[in-house]
């Protein structure tokens, strides 16, 4: 009806192809305003068609036509009841529009955010599920290593650098896997981390790198099928290819030792 304009018409019949319920409120829309028409709409009076009818009959020629012209439109403007005026329709027309394109934006929006929350609650419940699958295995494994009859427990106490620094070595010689359970040791600055060392005929082995945790986890360690004692010492960020006895935090004997 020429209400919107190019861009508007053009949007507004993305949206349709999107969203059958906006097709289906505009077919409302149009069936309402044909009825909202019809029904409003008032019949001239019989004596109008007559004059029209009599003006029609005398158009001979285009001079006759000419000078009809006039009394045809003269006589439409003296009708007694004029069909009522357009603009109350084309108000309604307008707003109802109006309507239609803000219930087709917020549809739109509706629809985009259902699917992001859809899609950031799947991701979210994967990565739910996923560490719940990692710390069921950190359980079972933790089961496993404490229930071996093999693994011999070493008790790793504080030296005189750090007197209160403690820690559990659960070791099997046969298979040679090392675990590591932190008790208490404080966390470190972001360039430094923990160095666990098994000591083999007074040499050195590095088993690897590690960072304090309040969580009590079994940390896998390198293997080792030797060793007299366990160290656990300061170093820079990626370990160190020999200790820093100075920053030695604990130290624990096995029985290879006696």
């Amino acid at each position: 009806m020429g209400l919107a304009n190019e861009s508007e018409r053009t949007e507004f019949e993305q949206l349709c192809t999107q969203y059958p319920e906006l097709v289906a409120a505009r077919r409302d829309f149009e069936d309402t305003l044909e009825k909202y028409a019809s029904e409003q709409a008032e019949i001239p009076p019989a004596g109008v068609k007559v004059k029209v009818l009599e003006a029609i009959g005398n158009t001979h020629s285009r001079t006759v036509t000419s000078s009809i012209s006039p009394k045809i439109i003269n006589n439409m403007e003296n009708a007694q009841s004029p069909v009522r005026g357009s603009g109350g329709w084309r108000f309604l027309a307008a707003a109802s529009i109006i309507l239609l394109i803000v219930l087709a934006w917020f549809t739109y929006q509706s629809h985009t955010q259902n699917d992001e929350l859809r899609n950031s609650n799947a991701a979210l419940k994967e990565r739910l599920d996923t560490t719940q699958n990692i710390l069921n295995k950190i359980v079972e494994e933790q089961k496993s290593v404490l229930k071996d009859p093999n693994v011999t427990v070493v008790n790793m106490v504080g030296t005189q650098v750090a007197p209160k620094s403690s820690a559990n070595i659960y070791w099997d010689s046969a298979s040679s896997n090392v675990f590591l359970i932190v008790k208490n040791m404080p966390k470190l600055p972001s360039d430094q981390q923990y160095q666990l060392w098994a000591l083999i005929d007074n040499k050195p082995k590095d088993l690897g790198v590690f960072d304090a945790s309040d969580d009590k986890v079994i940390l896998k360690m390198k293997n080792t099928q030797k060793a007299q004692a366990f160290a656990i010492t300061i170093e820079q960020k990626g370990g160190s290819p020999s200790p820093t006895l100075q920053k030695m935090q604990s130290l624990g004997k096995t029985l290879q030792s006696q």
